[in-house]
């Protein structure tokens, strides 16, 4: 088998091209990759846990932890202690991080539509569907 016939190889290759460009994106905003699956979760629904939001960005406990320990520093997140629990904190955006939400998924769709340009609008459509269905994710 060669390289280009390898799904591993081809979607790896495409996924270190894709995070590249959109680390260089976020470079700009003083961020780097690492950071977006965290703000992404929180602009899709704030006041989780960490727990949870480990749990959705697919990251052991301890890396949430200093993610968004950054975050909190950047001014981009504040943690609310829960009543019942000391040592559990929801995660919310402040008004700082809601406002990056506009800007950072357009340069997020920036480097998609240079990834896909070379594919038709029906072709784009059938790839992104093709890849849930590889990936099990519902449509």
């Amino acid at each position: 088998m060669k390289h280009y016939e390898s799904l591993g190889y081809l979607v790896s290759h495409l996924n270190i091209d894709l995070q590249n460009a959109l680390d260089q994106k976020l470079k700009r905003y003083q961020l780097d990759i690492k950071l977006w699956p965290v703000l992404f979760a929180l602009w899709q629904e704030e006041g989780v846990s960490q727990t949870e939001l480990s749990k959705r960005c697919d990251v052991a406990n301890y890396t949430m932890t200093r993610l968004l320990d950054q975050l909190q520093t950047q001014g981009f997140i504040h943690r609310h202690q829960e009543a019942d629990n000391r040592r559990a904190f929801q995660i919310f955006l402040t008004d700082t991080g809601k406002a990056l939400e506009q800007d950072l998924v357009r340069e997020a769709e920036r480097v998609n539509e240079h990834f896909l340009e070379n594919l038709s609008l029906d072709e784009q459509a059938s790839f992104v569907i093709l890849l849930n269905k590889i990936n099990r994710f519902p449509l």
